[in-house]
């Protein structure tokens, strides 16, 4: 199969116009967060790095996910893992980074990693190599998505912001806490509605779940950067106050 980024889109086909919507707008917050690293103070230039790497990785690869919808009218589950194994351990940097300055150690860092790689790699699995257990495979990679809301809601994270005394800190982090509960939990739900044996199988069709993957990817890894950017500003107008 030849795909030339080329694709082009039918009248009416909601799936392709939000897989074209989520390549653009992930496209310009690349550019923006690039041209704001300028703009903040130097230790924060990083975290604006990977906000910008975050949102460059999904817009490649949804031009990709756009050009195979449109050219098979299937969903592109192989593109959207090879997205997700490389922009979540990024967005649980994003954690550390913030955190680093008020005693984070690294073990910290390799933890949220593991626990994205956990969730990625069995969900993978039982999404696409085995789809008639895909309950059971679904439990499994369920694990690392709770070790992740552990530590951001409970665990070690979570008492380093709560130790610091910068109330941006605080807000930035409860912010991004809120991005793990409620805007991450739309993975799973779609996981479930998987046609096989998800337990929430057959409630929502197939064109569904890529319109709400689609929507939810976008507003996840902008809302994450333009969080981390907040931050950034509030931090330089206070160091210059």
């Amino acid at each position: 199969m030849n795909f030339t980024l080329n694709a082009i889109l039918q009248s009416g086909d909601y799936v392709g116009f939000t897989f074209f919507i989520g390549s653009m707008a992930m496209l310009a917050a690349t550019v923006f967060f690039f041209l704001e690293m300028g703009n903040v103070q130097g230790k924060w230039r990083t975290s604006m790095l990977i906000s910008g790497l975050i949102t460059f990785i999904a817009a490649v690869h949804y031009f990709y996910m756009r050009d195979f919808w449109a050219e098979t009218g299937t969903s592109p589950t192989e593109f959207r893992y090879i997205d997700w194994i490389l922009t979540v351990p990024l967005m649980c940097v994003e954690f550390y980074l913030i955190l680093k300055a008020f005693g984070a150690k690294m073990d910290l860092l390799w933890k949220m990693i593991a626990y994205s790689l956990w969730m990625l790699i069995f969900g993978y699995l039982g999404e696409t190599v085995y789809r008639d257990s895909s309950a059971i495979w679904g439990a499994i990679s369920t694990l690392g998505y709770v070790g992740i809301f552990y530590e951001v809601w409970f665990g070690s994270a979570k008492k380093l912001s709560q130790g610091s005394n910068d109330p941006h800190l605080q807000k930035a982090f409860n912010t991004l806490a809120w991005f793990i509960l409620v805007g991450w939990a739309i993975y799973p739900i779609g996981y479930m509605a998987i046609p096989t044996d998800g337990l929430l199988s057959g409630i929502l069709p197939l064109e569904s779940l890529d319109i709400i993957y689609n929507i939810g990817d976008a507003i996840n890894k902008i809302g994450f950067g333009l969080v981390i950017y907040s931050l950034a500003i509030s931090s330089g107008k206070k160091a210059e106050a």
